[in-house]
């Protein structure tokens, strides 16, 4: 299953490792998951992990950065034909539109309406948790 991960549940789930965003970077760590990104999003992935109000060791975020960049999907997006309320979220939502996400996973659900997703189901950590992991397990 393909997925996009919202910079906010990359960080949650390092964060917190044992709630829902944790949960989803372990699914995605051992390879049930496929992480789509583009080069936008993995450069925001690194600016926003490399924060100092987080406190991650810098080796440990090449680390992730590495693995993402060499066990995702790498995309070549097109524009959305329509702006999102944040401009900042469009590059998550083009991945996912571009690279047939089944999900894109985040906590700002809202900043994504549905009339401009085009098929793309935006959901929080716990709802693909409840939805897209039931989903995944009936069609194995």
């Amino acid at each position: 299953m393909k997925i996009v991960l919202d910079t906010n549940v990359l960080v949650a789930g390092l964060l917190s490792p044992f709630g829902p965003c944790g949960d989803i970077l372990r699914m995605v760590a051992s390879g049930n998951l496929t992480l789509c990104v583009d080069a936008r999003v993995l450069s925001e992935y690194r600016e926003v992990l490399e924060r100092p109000k987080f406190g991650f060791d810098h080796d440990r975020i090449a680390a992730i950065i590495d693995y993402i960049e060499h066990h995702g999907r790498v995309v070549a997006s097109t524009p959305l034909s329509h702006s999102l309320p944040d401009p900042d979220d469009e590059p998550f939502l083009e991945i996912a539109v571009s690279g047939g996400a089944d999900y894109l996973v985040t906590g700002n659900a809202v900043h994504f309406p549905s009339k401009f997703c085009q098929g793309v189901r935006i959901v929080s950590p716990s709802d693909f948790l409840e939805r897209g992991v039931k989903k995944r397990g009936r069609r194995s």
